[in-house]
């Protein structure tokens, strides 16, 4: 092994290689097909006849025959966001006394709550009750699995274990949406107790999938228990490494661990907004409100019924909204493409800005100018598409993975867990606002709603490009030595780093200490085979 600082850096080994880590990465990143399931099925049941029979009112006048008051419409969604933010609130508080697997596995039992109460009434408060219980586990899902994926994957493939969020929620989303479509037409209560009811698939397989999973590292490590991190290590790395490499990133941790408390005086939510942790902090917060800001909560959450009122048939609605979802999984593994082997993530997310700004606007600019004819008709369907499939290449692509890793490992749960908060608390306020703007009986402005999404897209495009650093190939370890020395953003990606050479000189003093202590006793065994071979027969 080279001793030189040139040559020291922790092995880049194959995803196949960390197939592994990747499977475990994978079975902690389904917690958010929840998030993909409910998201579809609630944009479409809106918009389902069955649902409205039961939950609406009979309207001739409505596309489908039946409308939907504008508070339960707001509430339904709202409700679910705010249980969300209530429990990612408290996500750092709870990962600090119990862990992440013990927060997932609560989850588990919360979104099945929150699901049963919903099948079985056919009362509206009942029914509020039921989100609100399915958006406290939702924020613990969502929350503590991209905490996970970041702590246990190598630095390398970060990015692409982390980015499994965007594919299990498209995933969830293609398979909300083909169940809905199936059961659109039912005029029976079954047409929205179906897709409801598939949202006890998420905590079935998960709680089940999570008793072979082993608990963070970073985590144990954070808590003193140093042998149990070494051992959920290395079942996350298998045969990836071999022992000098595997050697080297755990001594790294340890450091980069150590150097953390030896600079913090306490462990609690204020440290987030105390000296160089209020940077990392305050760029977590902007990263996860760019989602918003780009406009992604109402589209997930009114793309169908934003297509209905905006001109299209019921039937096109539901179809076109398994188009865009299909596309927008097309989309995931695109920009996971391009975030391994293409560019970092700063660009991913600047083009992505760009890129959704430029469809909102188009949207807009057809439904003023040529509003209520086919050409508008046709221009909504195809910038919407090319929204969706750009929103989930880029920003909702590389969100998750820099959000994760912009902060310390020692308040990681603190930080995302209250910026996925501030991040559900925009969503309500989108939520609840975006049916004023989009429904017939209030402003009725419809695709011209377009025109406050791309300016927002824009300017999450000058935060991007001024204040976020490029973080690809760094380890976790070396992003909290960059922010503690007070990097500026633009000379993150070329500045060097010490600790992985000071982890590689420990590995090497560990191993000369190892072959001193050996070297005596193979002379000690050596002089005695000597003597036994001159002693006379």
């Amino acid at each position: 092994m080279s001793t030189t600082s040139e040559t020291a850096h922790l092995a880049e080994t194959s995803i196949w290689a960390n197939r592994k880590c990747l499977m475990i990465c994978a079975i902690v990143a389904i917690a958010n097909m929840q998030y993909g399931l409910d998201s579809a099925a609630i944009a479409s049941l809106q918009a389902m006849p069955g649902f409205l029979k039961v939950f609406g009112h009979p309207d001739p006048a409505s596309p489908g025959g039946y409308a939907i008051e504008g508070t339960f419409q707001q509430l339904i969604g709202s409700l679910l966001t705010l249980g969300a933010f209530l429990s990612s609130l408290v996500a750092g508080a709870f990962a600090h006394f119990f862990g992440r697997k013990v927060a997932l596995w609560l989850a588990c039992f919360l979104t099945a709550l929150g699901s049963a109460i919903q099948i079985a009434t056919e009362s509206k408060g009942v029914v509020y009750l039921g989100r609100l219980v399915l958006g406290i586990g939702n924020g613990f899902l969502v929350t503590f699995s991209n905490i996970y994926t970041a702590e246990a994957a190598p630095a390398h493939l970060r990015a692409v274990m982390v980015a499994l969020f965007s594919e299990w929620v498209n995933i969830g989303s293609i398979v909300g949406a083909t169940v809905t479509n199936a059961t659109q037409k039912r005029l029976d209560k079954a047409a929205y107790q179906i897709p409801v009811g598939i949202l006890f698939v998420v905590p079935a397989l998960l709680a089940v999938g999570l008793i072979f999973v082993p608990e963070s590292p970073r985590y144990l490590l954070s808590k003193g228990k140093r042998e149990q991190a070494r051992k959920a290590l290395e079942a996350l790395r298998g045969d990836s490494l071999q022992p000098h490499e595997f050697e080297l990133e755990w001594v790294e941790m340890e450091k980069g661990l150590e150097e953390e408390k030896r600079m913090a005086k306490s462990t609690g939510p204020l440290d987030m907004y105390r000296g160089t942790e209020l940077r990392r902090t305050l760029l977590c917060y902007g990263i996860i409100a760019s989602q918003t800001g780009s406009g992604s909560w109402f589209a997930i959450s009114y793309a169908t019924y934003f297509m209905i009122v905006s001109g299209l048939s019921t039937d096109e609605a539901f179809r076109y909204s398994i188009m865009n979802t299909c596309l927008g999984f097309i989309g995931v593994n695109i920009g996971i493409f391009l975030m391994r082997y293409v560019v970092g993530r700063r660009t991913i997310l600047m083009v992505g800005a760009v890129v959704q700004g430029l469809c909102m606007l188009a949207m807009a600019i057809a439904s003023t100018v040529a509003d209520g004819t086919l050409e508008s008709r046709n221009s909504l369907i195809a910038f919407f598409a090319l929204y969706l499939f750009s929103y989930n290449a880029f920003v909702g692509d590389a969100s998750y993975p820099v959000a994760t890793e912009l902060v310390s490992t020692r308040l990681r749960s603190w930080t995302v867990g209250s910026a996925i908060s501030l991040g559900y608390f925009l969503a309500w306020l989108t939520g609840f606002c975006s049916p004023y703007f989009i429904n017939p009986s209030n402003l009725n402005w419809g695709a011209k709603y377009g025109y406050i999404w791309a300016g927002s897209n824009f300017a999450c495009l000058l935060f991007f490009f001024f204040f976020i650093p490029e973080l690809k190939g760094r380890s976790l370890e070396e992003i909290d030595e960059l922010f503690a020395r007070r990097i500026p953003a633009w000379k993150f990606k070329t500045t060097k780093t010490h600790i992985i050479d000071e982890a590689l000189k420990d590995v090497q003093k560990r191993d000369a200490a190892k072959e001193d202590a050996e070297g005596p006793v193979e002379l000690v065994e050596d002089a005695q085979g000597l003597a036994e071979d001159k002693a006379p027969n």
